[in-house]
């Protein structure tokens, strides 16, 4: 006896749901591609819905393979940042990865450590998986290789920090500055510290070259001896301030452009017998969840993280679409709690 042995079914293809549904091929692949925006803008509500439908009824499945050979895109970006453990980039790379889970694109994230050659081998190991585009979240001011891969037609956008004249989405660092020397100037304080952060770092400067303009143009300077360049976490900020209160006088107030470096300083603070906010003053930025928790909450600015991150990923999208996006500096807000002002929390106008 002969055995009978069942054929097994073809794989449904994207021209198969085209025949089925009286559409082109293209209209396929463009209304599964984008199958989880809505509206999906490559047809109609009921064409989209019956290609959808017979996609899902005949258990389709995307060859990522033969789609990258037909287009020559890999819907792969690479992101690198200089530590996702650190809040504000993970919170950013969190919006970069909503984009493209909507655009039903992968991201792979890796760290730099804020590492020179290492930022540089990492690059290179994402352009070898060929990456349709770059993410970075750790652009050095000083760093020739951002102007290198231009050079080469690496397409890119970096946000967080910026860096010469890349498109980049990031937040009014500045404008973030100048709203705390407002707040400060407005309080009566007239002796600043800052705890400046990295000096490679676009948001290090540019939080601090705003709060130094707007005191200035309040009739206060700060002197250098006053800016102490260091990290943006706990313990830099804790070696900082440590620096700041070796010798006296003491400042009356302290900006530190991250929220867990002046959670660092607190203990500096504490260990000087000195209150908050009535002998110093203490303001951090960007607003982390922690900022309002700890023991005295710290009046901070509030940097839009997540939505910096989705706009990026906006904008290289953009850019590989043949686009010309513009660079973007989101707006911040000044968010004032205990650490300043003594009472409850509020926001400041932005205007």
């Amino acid at each position: 006896m002969i055995s009978q042995v069942g054929t097994a079914r073809a794989p449904l293809t994207q021209r198969m749901i085209a025949e089925q549904v009286g559409v082109s091929v293209t209209t396929v692949s463009r209304v599964l591609r984008d199958r989880n925006r809505d509206p999906n803008p490559w047809a109609s509500t009921a064409t989209v819905a019956a290609i959808l439908k017979a996609a899902d009824q005949g258990g389709y499945h995307r060859n990522p393979h033969a789609a990258s050979l037909r287009t020559a895109r890999s819907d792969q970006i690479g992101v690198l940042v200089p530590r996702l453990q650190d809040f504000v980039l993970a919170t950013i790379y969190e919006g970069i990865d909503e984009v493209a889970t909507e655009r039903g694109i992968s991201t792979f994230v890796t760290n730099s450590f804020d590492d020179p050659a290492l930022h540089r081998s990492r690059t290179r190991q994402m352009l070898d998986r060929r990456v349709d585009g770059l993410i970075f979240g750790d652009a050095h001011l000083d760093d020739p290789f951002l102007d290198e891969l231009a050079a080469q037609g690496v397409r890119f956008v970096l946000t967080s920090r910026h860096a010469g004249d890349h498109l980049a989405v990031t937040c009014d660092d500045v404008t973030g500055g100048r709203m705390v020397a407002e707040h400060l100037v407005k309080l009566g304080r007239r002796d600043v510290a800052v705890l400046a952060g990295l000096p490679f770092a676009s948001t290090a400067r540019e939080r601090t070259q705003g709060l130094v303009d707007g005191l200035r143009e309040a009739g206060i300077e700060v002197p250098e001896h006053r800016i102490i360049f260091n990290g943006f976490d706990a313990p830099a900020g804790r070696a900082a301030a440590e620096e700041i209160f070796s010798r006296r006088p003491f400042p009356d107030a302290v900006f530190a452009t991250n929220d867990f470096a002046a959670i660092g300083a607190m203990g500096v603070l504490r260990e000087h017998g000195l209150s908050i906010p009535d002998d110093v003053a203490l303001v951090g930025y960007n607003d982390t969840p922690l900022a309002g928790s700890i023991a005295v909450p710290l009046t901070t600015v509030r940097s839009p993280m997540h939505e910096m991150g989705r706009r990026a990923m906006t904008a290289l999208l953009g850019l590989l679409a043949g686009d010309q996006p513009e660079s973007e500096r989101l707006r911040p807000e000044l968010v004032v709690r205990e650490s300043t002002a003594g009472e409850g929390a509020f926001v400041a106008p932005s205007d």
